[in-house]
């Protein structure tokens, strides 16, 4: 069966601010000091399983240069461009549209933008077990991760050790990020996974639990789909998506839907999160610092600096993320490094746009 891809890349990356903009938000960074932007190796590292051209964007208008610039030989129109973001049950609906009118059916592996895989050839192996459970039937299949820590920054999925399809386990329920001493007996259990928010299916699968779950908005896309093609394309994409109400597909579908099945994931997966991820995915000196750019460290412990052709000069700093742009610079502890986007919001309060 043919694979496709949708690759989700519409997000701000507020967490990654000043570097991280609305003119270019984290995805089309380079974060990993080889020079490939975050979207460049999602593509990459599917290239196995999904040729180019069958690898579908969903973005803004305001991307589809950077995906144009960055992905130069992904086909023009596999550029989905959403008039407002609305979550990502409305963005996958979307691409499961256009790819179902387009190729019929086939399977879709609906992946973030802005996630990091260490180990590639094991990321693969898990999408091929995840495509062959998503061949059978309606299945709906999601990779989970197996946790290394009580993490409380991701949701969980609870899956039946006992219930197995190939090589995926049963999913009994998703549940919200939970407090530390409830992340612990998680852990102890052996029966949650971290939600990564990787999905696989096949487009009439997720298409009929929309219809099912979210009619009103299956109807709309349904509406988009008749469109396509014709002169009321795009007024029809806006009229549309504009009413959809902002729903994630985990609400939307995945918590109501029967069949759902895991592949419990093992390749090195980080979501770069925050600027903290930049000390898990980049190696630290014999100082635990993390430094890039023209940077001289004196006495710093265990502390994150982003710079340019700058000089920085760090003295006697502790546990401490410092980025420097052409125009702003963030100082912030670790422990705060998830209230950045409060800065943000201070901003707008201020009529700072030129900063955002």
């Amino acid at each position: 069966m043919k694979k496709t891809a949708l690759i989700m890349a519409g997000g701000r990356g507020e967490r990654f601010w000043p570097q991280s903009r609305m003119d270019t938000p984290k995805q089309f960074l380079s974060l990993t000091g080889d020079g490939r932007t975050m979207i460049q190796l999602t593509v990459d590292r599917i290239r196995s399983l999904v040729d180019i051209e069958d690898v579908f964007i969903a973005t803004n208008e305001s991307y589809r240069r950077l995906v144009k610039e960055q992905l130069p030989q992904l086909p023009e129109e596999n550029i989905l461009c959403e008039p407002v973001g609305r979550n990502t049950a409305p963005c996958i609906g979307l691409g499961a549209e256009y790819i179902a009118r387009k190729y019929g059916d086939a399977l879709m592996l609906v992946l973030p933008s802005d996630h990091l895989i260490k180990y590639t050839k094991i990321f693969c192996q898990s999408l091929e077990d995840a495509c062959a459970v998503a061949e059978q039937g309606d299945n709906l299949v999601t990779l989970g991760i197996t946790p290394n820590s009580p993490d409380t920054g991701y949701g969980y999925i609870k899956f039946n050790p006992d219930q197995m399809a190939l090589r995926a386990y049963s999913v009994e329920r998703f549940v919200e990020k939970p407090d530390l001493e409830t992340a612990k007996g998680y852990l102890a259990s052996h029966e949650y996974l971290w939600n990564s928010g990787m999905f696989i299916w096949k487009t009439s699968a997720i298409l009929k639990n929309m219809q099912r779950y979210l009619p009103e908005m299956y109807e709309g896309l349904e509406r988009i789909r008749e469109a396509v093609g014709t002169p009321r394309q795009q007024q029809v994409l806006e009229d549309e998506f504009r009413s959809f109400k902002s729903v994630s597909i985990d609400y939307g579908v995945m918590e109501k839907a029967k069949g759902i099945y895991c592949v419990a994931g093992n390749f090195g997966w980080d979501d770069v999160g925050s600027w903290l991820a930049v000390g898990r995915i980049r190696k630290t000196n014999e100082f635990g610092n993390v430094v890039n750019g023209n940077v001289v460290t004196i006495d710093t412990r265990n502390s994150i600096i982003q710079g340019g052709e700058k000089l920085i000069a760090a003295v006697g700093l502790r546990d401490l993320v410092v980025v420097d742009t052409d125009d702003a610079i963030l100082i912030c502890e670790k422990d705060s490094a998830g209230d950045i986007k409060k800065v943000l919001e201070n901003l707008r309060i201020c009529n700072k746009y030129q900063y955002l």
